[in-house]
């Protein structure tokens, strides 16, 4: 049975795909849009107004590192002219408590600062940069301003171990929220996987504290986590479903219904410089792609379970199964389950691996 026209609920904004940082897991495209390409203010602030009478309540500032524009203030101010409540998910460079307060004044309704762990050397591993004091200094500017503030720690098999204190940096900030972010498996993060994925010892240690974290830290901090996908018994629904809830708009205007669609072979996007928004999110052939239900293989075509995950995530199942319409492999009623066990039988090294071992992420010009 097809569903009604589903409302887009939250747009993902790359305004960039420029960054300080060469995070050694970033899912954005291995080929990244230039500064060049990239959409003006003027083509930003008709998106935000297009994105509201659509039905848009919120827009997420990515990257890239979403701060590497020098437009910023004036895009959230935009954003917030049109409704939308403005969350900035960020590194924390380059920033000032200046610019911080000029953010603020433009009326940034949240705060998503990214850690890579909780010490100088693993966050330089993998990030490939010195940058942790900075985001230590982000967080006290925070302290002493009214904004909603989240941390977001990226997990991978190299900062598991430093749940205590990561949680210890969330407890001594103004953070209401922490989020435990498993790597997920798409542009360089797919590139270093068998770096990056955890051991199942390693996970299962992880899972025990971090449950108890949760119970000692209610109705203090909300801590939110999710089991790695590949260890995970059924799928997340992947951005709430195929075009269901979630646009995301490329630094070149490129709409997307999820930031690594652009892997899947065959597929055009439509430009927000050439259509309108509506028209892209209701009748444009990327968004009908993989929307309902008419796409489904089986077993999910007459799984319970296909209103819940929608199939899981068609990228994830193109890059292990080598066919995006089919059921996500790590699902364990997946035909390919074998595929992703057979992946996971391998991670058994120990968790040092020497920094020069993994790619990095390029910057784009």
């Amino acid at each position: 049975m097809e569903h009604p026209q589903p409302t887009p609920l939250v747009l993902v904004c790359e305004l960039t795909h420029r960054c300080p940082l060469h995070c050694v897991y970033c899912s954005n495209p291995r080929e990244l849009a230039a500064r060049s390409s990239e959409l003006s203010t003027e083509a930003w602030s008709s998106v935000f107004r297009q994105a509201s009478e659509v039905g848009v309540l919120q827009a997420d500032f990515t990257g890239g590192e979403p701060l590497a524009r020098t437009d910023i203030v004036e895009l959230v101010r935009a954003a917030r002219a049109a409704g939308l409540y403005v969350s900035l998910i960020t590194s924390g460079l380059p920033l000032d408590e200046a610019r911080l307060d000029a953010l603020l004044g433009a009326g940034l309704d949240h705060f998503q600062l990214s850690f890579q762990g909780s010490t100088d050397s693993v966050a330089e591993q993998i990030s490939g940069t010195k940058t942790h004091a900075q985001k230590l200094r982000v967080l006290d500017w925070l302290k002493s301003r009214r904004v909603a503030a989240t941390l977001n720690f990226v997990l991978h098999r190299h900062n598991l171990h430093q749940l205590n204190e990561m949680l210890a940096i969330a407890e001594t900030s103004s953070a209401t929220r922490v989020e435990f972010a498993n790597v997920q498996y798409y542009g360089w993060g797919f590139v270093n996987r068998e770096l990056l994925l955890p051991t199942r010892a390693q996970l299962d240690q992880f899972l025990l504290d971090v449950k108890a974290a949760e119970e000692r830290l209610r109705g203090k901090v909300r801590v939110e986590y999710v089991v790695p996908d590949y260890y995970a018994k059924y799928p997340k629904p992947c951005m709430g479903g195929w075009g269901r809830k979630v646009m995301l708009i490329s630094p070149n205007g490129d709409a997307l219904p999820c930031h690594a669609a652009s892997v899947i072979p065959g597929m055009h996007f439509e430009n927000v410089k050439d259509k309108p928004l509506r028209e892209i999110w209701e009748s444009s052939d990327a968004f009908q792609k993989f929307r309902g239900e008419s796409w489904m293989q089986e077993p999910c075509k007459t799984c319970d379970r296909r209103t819940q995950d929608f199939g899981g995530c068609r990228c994830q199942a193109l890059q292990i199964a080598g066919d995006a319409s089919a059921t996500d492999p790590v699902c364990c009623l997946s035909p390919n389950r074998a595929k992703v066990d057979a992946i996971l039988s391998e991670i058994q090294a120990p968790p040092s691996t020497p920094m020069a071992s993994f790619l990095y992420r390029p910057n784009p010009s």
